[in-house]
């Protein structure tokens, strides 16, 4: 029976859900989805809030039927395009960069999300701009990411708070947890920091039930749009002592690895290419996501890796990106040749 029949017409019976009992859970969280558990005490916001007899039964409708199908189909559906796994995927994730480089909010990520939402897997702040930003408007952006299934990272922010103290880096996990975040990224572009404390750390977000991602990378001072001059005098690190620490990061229950591009794809002339295929012969794809914040960084990866590889790009790039995945346009050396190969499953 179609939905809306079995709504009925009366509107305080067809939203007459009720808030649950403390501490039982209404549907599980996008990274309960990921990893097959739900976090203690975690509810999914909009599902509690969904339906309320002050809102009428067509918008009820709208917004059931919006979470059974999660995002709507494409249009233009005749016309072939490389297929995609569904979310929650494990392989050609996209993660955008939220308020950094733009200021926004919820209304227009609303709008990125209610087009291109299907393509988007995670998003990242940058630079610590929550810390600007009104705690509202940092759980709405939180709560409208999860409504479309897209998890949410905190950033390389941690390293600033390592200046401040143990307490502080604990207090700021204990934060992210509240606000809702999914992800915490662990990096040290700026700071030295010993392996056996990335450990740690990579222990103190788990055990706080999110989602540790290390960034690692070659380039000393990297990840503050630092001058070229600047960085060619900090110098860079050997990759094999970055894949090590990688590959220990990940041993200890780091989720995936964000590869920094400075110093690779970024502010260096010629690229360092060599470096991210040392990286997946030793680690696996699946295991890492390539920052390529740059339409000719990320097109290069599809040319070289395929339209399953892991990028972060910025929120303004994301139809570019998808365009270069779903090989439906791109420059002269990827027109038509971006192909994909998926076994149909019933």
């Amino acid at each position: 029976m179609p939905l809306r029949e079995r709504l009925g017409s009366a509107r305080a019976r067809a939203c007459s859900f009720r808030r649950p009992p403390a501490g039982k859970l209404i549907s599980k969280s996008p990274q309960a989805h990921l990893s097959g558990s739900v976090r203690p005490g975690r509810r999914t916001r909009h599902a509690r809030r969904v339906c309320s007899p002050t809102i009428s039964v067509s918008r009820c409708v709208r917004l059931l039927e919006g979470m059974k199908s999660k995002e709507p189909e494409r249009s233009f559906r005749f016309l072939r395009i490389n297929e995609r796994e569904e979310k929650p995927r494990r392989r050609g994730l996209t993660e955008i960069r939220g308020p950094y480089y733009s200021a926004f909010g919820r209304r227009h990520l609303e709008d990125l999300l209610e087009t291109m939402g299907n393509y988007v897997d995670s998003l990242k702040f940058a630079g610590g701009s929550f810390t600007l930003m009104p705690e509202k408007a940092v759980r709405e952006i939180v709560d409208l990411c999860h409504q479309h299934d897209v998890l949410v990272s905190t950033g390389g922010f941690i390293e600033r708070v390592l200046a401040q103290g143990s307490e502080a880096v604990r207090k700021y996990v204990a934060e992210c947890r509240k606000l809702g975040f999914d992800i915490v990224e662990i990096s040290a572009g700026f700071v030295s920091i010993p392996t056996d404390d990335w450990l740690r750390l990579i222990e103190l977000v788990r055990t706080s039930g999110l989602k540790a991602k290390p960034e690692v990378g070659i380039q000393f001072g990297a990840g503050g749009a630092t001058a070229v001059a600047e960085l060619e005098a900090e110098g860079t690190r050997d990759p094999s002592w970055a894949i090590a620490q990688a590959k220990r990061f990940l041993e200890a229950g780091a989720d995936m690895i964000m590869l920094e591009s400075e110093g690779i794809t970024e502010n260096v002339d010629p690229w360092r290419t060599e470096v991210p295929a040392r990286f997946i012969d030793e680690l696996g794809m699946e295991r890492l996501m390539f920052e390529a914040a740059d339409p000719e960084v990320f097109a290069w990866y599809i040319k070289n890796y395929g339209a399953d590889v892991n990028l972060f790009v910025d929120h303004s790039q994301i139809v570019q990106l998808e365009c270069l995945r779903a090989g439906i346009w791109g420059t002269k050396s990827l027109w038509g040749r971006v192909v994909t190969y998926k076994e149909k499953t019933d």
